[in-house]
C-alpha cells in the first residue's frame, strides 16, 4: 500500500507542476476512498483523495461537478482533478490546519447554521439528483415498520412501545417536506465541515443534491447535541416531520450488521439514534421510548462514540 501512495502523491505533485517533498495518510473519512496530504517541494501542501471502487469513483464525479460548478467561501478549493476512467483522483486545499470537532460555543453554532443557510440559498447545478428521488432510502421507519427485529435488537424501546408508536412516526416521516431547489450537501457532521478563519467550510460532498436545505441542519443537529450542543428541538422547534425522517434513517440502519458498514459507522447511527428518537418523541407528543440503550450495547458489544 505504501507503494501505491508514494507512486500517487508523486503523480500529484507531477500534475501540479512540482517536485514532491513528502507525504502522509488522512485516517479521516469512513469511505474507502484513498486519502492523503501531499507536500510539494515549493513548500505547499494539498488533500488528495483518490477512487479505489467504483462506487468512490462515481462518488468523486459528483464531488468534482460540485467544486467546478458551485463557488462558495463554504467549499473547499479544489487545485486539479485527474479523470482517471477507474481511479479518478481528486486535489483540493490542504484544510490539516483548520480546526475541527471544536468545542461548540453558541457562536460557532450560529457559523454554521448562518453558512447552511448560505449553502441552501446557492444556485444548485441542474444534473444532482432531487432529494425527493431518495425519498425512499429516507423513509426509514417505513422499513423498520415492515421489519423492526433489528431497530428493537439495539434496545431502545420495547416492542410493545413500537407498535404504538410505529404509525405516528410513518406518517410523519411521509408529510416530510424533502421538495426544493436548495443545494443540500446531504451528510453535515462535525467531521464533514472545519473553521479556517472566518469561513466554515464543508467537506465530503458526494450524498449533494437539490431539495428542502432544511434537511442539512435537520441532519446536523443530533451530532451537534452528542458533542454537547443543544437539543436538536432547541435550535429546529416545531419541526416533527424532519424529527421524524431524522430518526427514521438511523432507526433503519443502526441495528444491522456491522458486515454492512463499519463498526464505528453503526456505533455513530446508534448514538444519533439516541438523540433522533427522543427528538421525534418530543415533536410528535408520544410516550417517552422504553428501552434500555446500555443493556443492549453490552450485550452487542457496542459502546457509543466519546
Amino acid at each position: 500500500m505504501n507503494a501505491r501512495h508514494e507512486a500517487l502523491a508523486e503523480g500529484v505533485a507531477r500534475c501540479l507542476g512540482q517536485r514532491l517533498l513528502r507525504w502522509r495518510p488522512v485516517s479521516r473519512g469512513y469511505s474507502p476512498a484513498l486519502r492523503l496530504i501531499v507536500s510539494c517541494a515549493d513548500g505547499t501542501s494539498v488533500f488528495v483523495k483518490a477512487a479505489t471502487d467504483t462506487r468512490t469513483a462515481a462518488w468523486l464525479r459528483t464531488e468534482y461537478g460540485v467544486y467546478s460548478q458551485v463557488h462558495g467561501g463554504f467549499l473547499p478549493t479544489m487545485r486539479a482533478w485527474v479523470d482517471d476512467p477507474c481511479a479518478p483522483i481528486l486535489v483540493l486545499e490542504d484544510l490539516s490546519g483548520a480546526v475541527w470537532q471544536t468545542p461548540w460555543t453558541t457562536s460557532r453554532i450560529t457559523r454554521v447554521l448562518d453558512t447552511l443557510r448560505q449553502v441552501a440559498a446557492t444556485p444548485a447545478p441542474a444534473w444532482l439528483p432531487r432529494l425527493e428521488e431518495r425519498r425512499s432510502s429516507l423513509s426509514g421507519w417505513a422499513q423498520v415498520m415492515r421489519e423492526p427485529e433489528p431497530f428493537l435488537q439495539v434496545g431502545l424501546c420495547s416492542a410493545a412501545w413500537l407498535s404504538n408508536s410505529i404509525n405516528a412516526l410513518v406518517a410523519a416521516e411521509t408529510r416530510a417536506q424533502l421538495n426544493g431547489d436548495d443545494l443540500v450537501h446531504g451528510d453535515v457532521r462535525s467531521d464533514n465541515l472545519c473553521f479556517l478563519g472566518d469561513r466554515v467550510v464543508l467537506v465530503d460532498w458526494n450524498w449533494a443534491c437539490r431539495g428542502n436545505g432544511m434537511i442539512d441542519i435537520a441532519g446536523w443537529l443530533p451530532t451537534l447535541h452528542l458533542e454537547g450542543g443543544p437539543p436538536p428541538d432547541t435550535l429546529l422547534p416545531a419541526q416533527p416531520h424532519l424529527a421524524a425522517t431524522i430518526s427514521g434513517y438511523f432507526a433503519a440502519r443502526a441495528g444491522l450488521p456491522v458486515e454492512h458498514a463499519s463498526s464505528e459507522i453503526r456505533a455513530l447511527q446508534v448514538a444519533q439514534l439516541r438523540v433522533a428518537l427522543a427528538w421525534a418523541v418530543r415533536a410528535l407528543g408520544l410516550p417517552p421510548s422504553d428501552g434500555s440503550y446500555s443493556q443492549a450495547a453490552s450485550n452487542k458489544g457496542m459502546e457509543p462514540p466519546p
